[in-house]
C-alpha cells in the first residue's frame, strides 16, 4: 500500500481522535459511524476510503491505542538498570497509562472480544511487532542472565501484565472497586516476586 499523503495522514488522524472522544463520552453504544463522521466532520465516504469499514476504523484506533501503551511501557523500561526495576515500573508504565489516558485504556479493554480484533488480527500484529519485540528482548536478555526466571514468554506475559490488566479493567468499570495509586504501590513488589529467580 503507497504511503498516505500527508493531507490524507491528517484526516485519518482526525477521525481517530475524534473516534477515541466519542467512545470515551459515549461508550460501546454510542460508537457508531454516524456518531465519529458528525464528531470528526469527515464524510462517510472518505471514512470508508481510509478504513474499508467501520471495523478497519476500530482496528485502526485499537492499534493507535495498544501503540501509545507499548510505547509507554518500552519507555519505562529503557529507564531502569535491574530485572526488578524494570519489572516495577513496567507494572506502573500500564497502570499510569490507564490513568492518564483513560479513554485508549477504556477502548482496549473493551476491544478484547470484538469481531475487529479477529477480522483485522495480521495488520493488529504486525502494528505491534516491532514494540512487542523490543520488549521480547529485554526480557530475554534478563533471563539469559538468571536475573529473571526461566518462564515461557507467554507465562512472563501473564505474569507481569496480567494483574496489571486486571487492576485496570476493574478501576475503568468502577473507579470505587480498586484504589489504581494502592495498586502501583503493592503490585511491582508482588509481580517481581512471582518472576525473580529462586535462591
Amino acid at each position: 500500500m503507497a504511503p498516505k499523503q500527508p493531507r490524507g495522514e491528517a484526516t485519518v488522524n482526525r477521525v481517530l481522535i475524534s473516534a477515541l472522544r466519542v467512545y470515551g463520552e459515549s461508550g460501546h453504544q454510542g460508537f457508531t459511524v454516524n456518531a465519529v463522521t458528525a464528531a470528526s466532520g469527515v464524510s462517510l465516504g472518505s471514512l470508508y476510503h481510509h478504513f474499508g469499514s467501520f471495523d478497519g476504523l476500530a482496528a485502526a484506533l485499537y492499534s493507535r491505542c495498544m501503540g501509545q501503551l507499548l510505547d509507554e511501557i518500552t519507555e519505562a523500561l529503557q529507564r531502569t538498570r535491574t530485572a526488578r526495576t524494570g519489572v516495577h515500573a513496567l507494572v506502573r508504565a500500564y497502570l499510569r497509562f490507564t490513568v492518564e489516558q483513560r479513554d485508549a485504556a477504556l477502548f482496549i479493554h473493551a476491544s478484547a472480544y470484538s469481531g475487529y480484533l479477529t477480522a483485522h488480527a495480521e495488520e493488529i500484529r504486525k502494528a505491534k511487532s516491532a514494540q512487542l519485540a523490543g520488549i521480547a528482548q529485554w526480557l530475554a536478555l534478563r533471563i539469559a542472565a538468571d536475573e529473571i526466571a526461566p518462564v515461557p514468554a507467554p507465562l512472563i506475559e501473564v505474569l507481569v501484565l496480567g494483574p496489571a490488566a486486571e487492576a485496570a479493567r476493574r478501576w475503568l468499570a468502577n473507579p470505587a472497586d480498586i484504589d489504581l495509586a494502592e495498586a502501583a504501590r503493592v503490585l511491582p513488589e508482588r509481580v517481581w516476586q512471582s518472576l525473580r529467580p529462586e535462591d
